[in-house]
């Protein structure tokens, strides 16, 4: 795999054309989770999606490595998928986790990328957890849950 500028933009743009299913999956996500926890949650729309895409894609360190896991995962296939659990698993977490941003939404992240992995569907290994990534990555990044909207603990400074 060669990394280079324009195969960051050709990344990025593979991404967002795989809105829709990502925003439908986070959104899924959105309602079962808000469900057991007794909580109301705005959806993920298809531009906010594209805005949080531009975002990551803006920061060039970032980038670079997001695309590399997304190519990776798209790629990835193992026959009889279970002995390729392991590899798969953990390029989806660390895709989440580098979406969403630094902790504690990095750790919620990888969390949900398991609970969205479960309800992602592809032929290939690597892609249920490319779209369960991004999905779980992206829904924690954007702006919706009421939690985010406060801060209680924050120490103002003085």
């Amino acid at each position: 795999m060669e990394l280079s500028p324009d195969a960051v933009v050709r990344e990025r743009e593979r991404l967002r054309e795989r809105g829709p299913q990502v925003v439908a999956l986070a959104n899924d996500v959105r309602d079962d989770l808000g469900g057991a926890f007794g909580v109301d949650v705005d959806e993920v729309t298809e531009r906010q999606y594209e805005r949080a895409l531009d975002e990551v894609f803006a920061d060039g360190a970032l980038a670079v490595n997001v695309a590399a896991l997304a190519a990776l995962l798209r790629e990835l296939d193992v026959t009889d998928d279970y002995p390729g659990f392991v590899v798969d698993e953990l390029l989806g977490r660390e895709l989440a986790a580098m979406l969403a941003g630094r902790q504690p939404l990095r750790l919620l992240a990888e969390a949900t990328f398991h609970y969205a992995d479960v309800r992602a569907d592809s032929a290939a290994a690597g892609g249920d957890d490319l779209d369960a990534a991004l999905a779980a990555g992206f829904q924690t990044r954007v702006p919706g849950w009421d939690w985010r909207e406060t801060d209680p603990f924050g120490v103002d400074p003085e």
